[in-house]
Order: C-alpha cells, then sequence, then structure tokens
C-alpha cells in the first residue's frame, strides 16, 4: 500500500512520539510505507526540524548498516515556563493546605494532561543519561512516574511500605523519615530491579528528603546506581535537607496554615537545566 507523503509524515511523527530513545531503522520506515530510503530521510529532517521549533524534542541519527534515528523529548523552557507557571497558581490555592504544613496534590497527579507534561518536562532534564529503571514510592508518585519513565522508555519500579504476597521474595530496609524522624520500612521485590541498573528517582512532594534517602538506600541492595532525583514540588524551608542534587518544578517558599496562605515559585528546574543536570 503505497502512502501520500502527508500520511506518511503524521505517521512517523506518531510512532516515533511511541518509541522515544528506541532505535529504528530506516528499512523499517521504508518497508512501512512501500518508500525509498531517500524519501524517509527527507521526511524525518521535515519532522526533526518541526520538533526543535516546537521544542517538542529532536530526532538523532546514528550512523552505519545497523543504524537508523532515534526520538528524544527536549522541551525548551519557553515551552516549560507557561505550563510550570500555570502550576503554580494550581498549587497556590488555600484550599490545598492539610494539617502539618502538607498540600492536597490528589486532583493534579490524577490530571493527565497535568502528569503528562511534567513527566515530559523531568524526562528532558534526563534524555541524555543512561537510564534503566525509574523508581517511585507508592503511592502518590505513581503517575508522575509512569509519565516520565514513558518519556525515556524504560519501566517502572515501586517501592512500597509492606510486602505483597503477589511479588514474591522481597528486599526489606528501615530508614529514618527527614521530617517526622521516624524509622519507617521500604520493600522492594527482589524480581522488580535488575542489579547494576542506573535509576532515577521520581517523587510528588520532598520536605527533608527522607522518603528519597531510603530509595538510596534501597538502591545499594541491588548495587543500583543513582542517576537523578526529580520531584515536582518540594518545600523550600528545611533546616536540614539530606538531599543536594536534584531538581524540582515547584517549590514552596513559604506555607502559613494559620493564615491559609501557600507561596509558590518555580523550582529549580531551569538553574539545574542551565548549568547542567
Amino acid at each position: 500500500m503505497k502512502f501520500r507523503r502527508s500520511e506518511r509524515l503524521i505517521d512517523m511523527t506518531n510512532y516515533l512520539l511511541d518509541h522515544p530513545r528506541q532505535l529504528v531503522p530506516l528499512t523499517f520506515f521504508a518497508e512501512r510505507y512501500s518508500s525509498a530510503k531517500s524519501s524517509i530521510s527527507e521526511d524525518l529532517a521535515i519532522i526533526k526540524e518541526t520538533f526543535e521549533k516546537r521544542g517538542i524534542g529532536t530526532i538523532q541519527t546514528v550512523p552505519g548498516a545497523s543504524g537508523g534515528v532515534k526520538f528524544f523529548v527536549r522541551v525548551s523552557q519557553t515551552a516549560a515556563e507557561p505550563f510550570i507557571n500555570e502550576l503554580c497558581e494550581l498549587i497556590a490555592n488555600p484550599d490545598r493546605l492539610l494539617p502539618g504544613g502538607y498540600l492536597y496534590l490528589t486532583d493534579i497527579l490524577g490530571n493527565p494532561q497535568v502528569v503528562q507534561q511534567a513527566g515530559r518536562i523531568i524526562a528532558s532534564a534526563y534524555t541524555d543519561a543512561k537510564i534503566d529503571v525509574v523508581m517511585t514510592v507508592a503511592t502518590k508518585g505513581i503517575p508522575l512516574a509512569y509519565a516520565v519513565a514513558s518519556q525515556l522508555n524504560v519501566p517502572v519500579v515501586i517501592v512500597r511500605r509492606d510486602s505483597k504476597v503477589t511479588e514474591g521474595p522481597t528486599v526489606s530496609i528501615n530508614y529514618v523519615s527527614g521530617s517526622a524522624k521516624r524509622i519507617q520500612t521500604m520493600v522492594l521485590s527482589k524480581r522488580s530491579m535488575e542489579q547494576d541498573s542506573r535509576v532515577l528517582i521520581v517523587d510528588d512532594f520532598m520536605k527533608a528528603g527522607g522518603t528519597v534517602m531510603g530509595m538510596i538506600s534501597m538502591l545499594e541492595e541491588f548495587n543500583g546506581h543513582l542517576a537523578g532525583i526529580a520531584v515536582l514540588v518540594e518545600a523550600e524551608k528545611i533546616q536540614e535537607r539530606l538531599v543536594d542534587e536534584y531538581i524540582s518544578l515547584v517549590q514552596l517558599s513559604n506555607v502559613d496554615v494559620k493564615e491559609k496562605m501557600i507561596n509558590v515559585r518555580a523550582g529549580n528546574y531551569f538553574n539545574k537545566m542551565d548549568g547542567g543536570v
């Protein structure tokens, strides 16, 4: 079946977006559309130019007989700023305040459009990094972790508070909660992650960073390597931050429960991107 060029462009674009960081041989597209490789190369050049102009991503050419093309998500600062500003406005609603200075974020983390865009922006920071797994802790960080993982084309590993019979043998560790200073437990199935994996930790909210440190300790049980830490929201005024290197999309600069006031601003994402993650 012969495809018109407009049909090829649409279908190729969709395929590349659905298969980020996956090597696609030119012969695959040539056979898929019954077209010459030269025509496919011209189409890919158009898609690449459009992706880069629109701040969507880029297409990388891998030379050689076994080469092809790979799509990498890259969200430009121009494209990311409006979203992060809108996210700040959503979070600044005083109705979100919960006891202890925590915020109600379930509606945001349950909104597919918000989560997918946040996932694209976070993934963009690590698009060139070698990452084998995205790790998060149950439960609120799970949607965001999957959104990031889908853009990096890697699996998600979920650390739980207690073991499940359906997960088989597990590894259990104790860690100290950064804010509450309590001993807590994390559990991860032995089958969930390969040894020596490079892991990106993703979470929805970080206060002192105790939970993140717990996940880092869990990595050691699997001989894993920390590739990065990314959070949707971080609390700013923490006397003892247990984590130094991370990226955040939103920062709570001041939370006044009594006055029902939430001051929110963009996190360190743009600073980290300017200086390199």
